[in-house]
C-alpha cells in the first residue's frame, strides 16, 4: 500500500494518535541511550573513584607503612581483612617493591607475587595509575597507589580492586530503574496521545481534516457568491472578513481596499458593530451611510460557548434595495387593482344575468348605463387631471378596492397634476398613496358609514396630498410610535406601511404632518416637489 493511500485511510484521530505515539517512542529511545550512557560513566566513575580513594588512605596507614618497613605481613593481613569486612570491594592488596604480597583477600596467596602485570606501572614510576585486568580473583578495575616511608622513599604499594560484575550489577540496577522509567513514559504518552486526539476531534465537531478543508471551500465559496455584502469582526473590533459584494459597495463608496485587520470604527466611522458586541443585541433593517452611499444593515453577534466572539454584518445598497421594492409594489399594486375589478365585474354580471333571465329588460338597461356612467365619471374624474398614468391606475385600483370592501373613497383632484420630473418621484408617491389610502381604508372597514377622503391639487409647483378618515384615531402613544418598523395595532406582520412611507417622503425631499385623535378620525398631509431638487453634500 502506498503512502498516500495509507494517508487517506487513516483517520484524523489515529494520524494524531500515530504521530504522538511514534514520537514519544523515539524521545524516549533516544533519552533511554543518553541517560543508560550516562549511568554507565557515571557509575564505572563512581567505582573508580570508590578504589582510588581507599587505596589512597590504606597507602597512607601507619600499620601498612610499618608491616612494608619491617618486612612483617601478620598484622596487616588482619587489618585488610578487618577493613575488606566494611568496604564493598574485591580485594585489598599490599605489596612491597618485588610485587610479592604482604596482604590479601585469601591468606594462602599472601607471600606469593601479585598477578596481572599491572602493578608494574606504580612499582617502577611510583605514580598512581588505573586499568582493567583479570586476577586470581576474576576480572577487576584496580586502583595503584604507591606506599611510602617517613622520607618519602616509596617502600611498597597498595593495589584496591572493584569487580566488573560488582560494576555491571550496579548499571544493570540502574538499567532496569530506567526500564520502568521508559514504560510508564510511554504509557503516559500513549494516553496522553489517545486524550489529545479525542480533544482534537471533539474541538472539530468529529469532522476529518477532507471534510473540513471541503467545508472551508463551500463557506468561502457561499460568502463570495451572496449578492449581499458581508463583513466579520472579531471581539477587540478588527475586521476579519470582507466579501466581494462588500467590497464592491465599499469601492462604490470611495473607502480604501484591504479593510482585513483594520479596526471597524476606523474603516467605517459610523458602524455600530461594537456597539452589537457590547450589548449583545441584533440590529435589523438599519439604515447607515458610507461616504454618500446609504446602505441597509443587518447586524447579529456571534456565540460561541454563551461568548460573545465578534459580530457580522450584512447590508446591501438602499438603491438596489428601493428598486426592487419599487417593482414588488407596483406589481401588488397592479394585480390588487385587478383583482378587485374582476370581482366587482363578476358582481355586476351576475346582476345583468339575473335581469336576463327575469326578463326586466328596461332596469336592466338603466342598471347598464348607471354603471358605465359612474364608471366613466370615475376614469375622468382621475386621467383627465392626473397626467401620470401609473399612479391614475393605482387611484382607479383603489376605488373599486374600497366598493369591494364596502368603504366609500372619495377622490378630489382640485388642479392639474403634471408628470414628475423623474420616474423615481412617480414610484416614491406610489407606495405612499397606496398605502396611505390602505391604512385609512383598515381605519374605517368596520365603521357604520366609513369614508376615506383623498385630496390632491399643487401650489407653486408642490404636490400637496391630503388623506382623511373618519376611524377611530390615534392616541399620543400611537402617534409617537406609528412610523417605528414592525409597530402596528392590527397585529403581528404589520407595521411596516408608515415607515416606508415615512422613508419615500424623506427620499423625495419632501415632508409630512398628521393630525389625529381619539373617535375623531385621522388626517395625513404630504407635501411633495414636483421637480427634482439638488442634493447638497450635506444630505444624506
Amino acid at each position: 500500500m502506498s503512502t498516500k493511500k495509507l494517508r487517506n485511510r487513516l483517520t484524523l484521530k489515529s494520524t494524531i494518535l500515530l504521530l504522538v505515539f511514534v514520537v514519544v517512542v523515539l524521545s524516549l529511545l533516544v533519552t533511554d541511550l543518553l541517560v543508560h550512557r550516562s549511568i554507565e560513566e557515571e557509575v564505572e566513575e563512581n567505582q573508580t573513584n570508590k578504589a582510588q580513594q581507599l587505596a589512597k588512605v590504606v597507602a597512607l596507614t601507619p600499620i601498612v607503612q610499618e608491616a612494608l618497613i619491617e618486612e612483617e605481613a601478620t598484622s596487616v593481613q588482619s587489618y585488610i581483612e578487618t577493613l575488606m569486612d566494611e568496604t564493598d570491594v574485591q580485594f585489598i592488596v599490599v605489596m612491597n617493591m618485588d610485587g610479592i604480597r604482604y596482604a590479601h583477600p585469601e591468606r594462602e596467596k599472601v607471600g606469593a607475587h601479585f598477578v596481572g602485570g599491572d602493578e608494574q606501572t606504580v612499582l617502577t614510576t611510583g605514580e598512581e595509575s588505573l586499568s582493567i585486568s583479570e586476577g586470581t580473583l576474576g576480572r577487576s578495575l584496580r586502583a595503584f597507589t604507591p606506599v611510602h616511608n617517613e622520607q618519602q622513599q616509596q617502600i611498597g604499594a597498595v593495589a584496591v580492586g572493584i569487580s566488573l560484575d560488582k560494576v555491571e550489577e550496579a548499571v544493570s540496577a540502574n538499567r532496569t530503574n530506567l526500564f520502568i522509567g521508559t514504560f510508564f513514559g510511554l504509557l503516559v504518552g500513549l494516553v496522553g496521545a489517545i486524550w489529545l486526539a479525542s480533544y482534537i476531534k471533539r474541538t472539530l465537531f468529529n469532522l476529518e481534516p477532507k471534510a473540513i478543508a471541503t467545508l472551508l471551500e463551500e463557506r468561502s465559496a457561499m460568502l463570495q457568491s451572496t449578492i449581499e455584502g458581508m463583513i466579520a469582526v472579531d471581539a477587540t473590533g478588527s475586521i476579519t472578513l470582507v466579501n466581494k459584494s462588500a467590497q464592491t459597495i465599499f469601492e462604490r463608496a470611495g473607502l480604501p481596499p484591504n479593510a482585513v485587520g483594520v479596526k471597524v470604527e476606523t474603516y467605517m466611522q459610523n458602524s455600530r458593530l461594537r456597539h452589537v458586541i457590547e450589548s449583545g443585541k441584533p440590529e435589523y433593517n438599519q439604515e447607515q451611510s458610507l461616504n454618500n452611499l446609504t446602505i441597509v444593515v443587518n447586524r447579529v453577534p456571534v456565540h460561541l460557548n454563551n461568548h460573545i466572539i465578534g459580530a457580522i454584518a450584512t447590508f446591501r445598497d438602499k438603491t438596489e434595495m428601493k428598486q426592487l421594492a419599487e417593482q414588488l409594489t407596483g406589481v401588488k399594486t397592479y394585480a390588487s387593482t385587478l383583482r378587485s375589478q374582476t370581482h366587482e365585474f363578476m358582481n355586476r354580471m351576475q346582476i345583468i344575468l339575473g335581469m336576463l333571465h327575469s326578463k326586466e329588460y328596461e332596469k336592466l338597461e338603466s342598471y347598464v348605463q348607471q354603471i358605465t356612467g359612474n364608471q366613466l365619471v370615475e376614469v375622468n374624474e382621475v386621467t383627465i387631471k392626473l397626467k401620470e398614468p401609473v399612479l391614475a391606475g393605482l387611484l382607479l385600483g383603489k376605488k373599486s378596492y374600497a366598493r369591494e370592501r364596502g368603504v366609500e373613497l372619495d377622490i378630489s383632484i382640485d388642479t392639474a397634476i403634471q408628470s414628475f420630473a423623474t420616474n423615481e418621484q412617480a414610484l416614491e408617491l406610489t407606495t405612499i398613496l397606496g398605502n396611505l389610502i390602505d391604512n385609512a381604508l383598515d381605519a374605517v372597514v368596520n365603521q357604520e358609514n366609513g369614508v376615506v377622503r383623498l385630496k390632491l391639487f399643487v401650489i407653486e409647483e408642490e404636490l400637496i396630498i391630503y388623506i382623511s378618515d373618519n376611524g377611530p384615531g390615534m392616541n399620543a402613544d400611537e402617534l409617537q410610535n406609528m412610523y417605528e418598523q414592525g409597530y402596528s395595532t392590527k397585529g403581528l406582520n404589520r407595521g411596516y406601511g408608515l415607515s416606508l412611507v415615512k422613508q419615500s417622503v424623506e427620499h423625495v425631499q419632501g415632508s409630512m404632518t398628521v393630525q389625529s385623535e381619539k373617535g375623531q378620525g385621522t388626517t395625513f398631509a404630504v407635501f411633495m416637489p414636483m421637480t427634482e431638487r439638488k442634493r447638497s453634500d450635506t444630505d444624506d
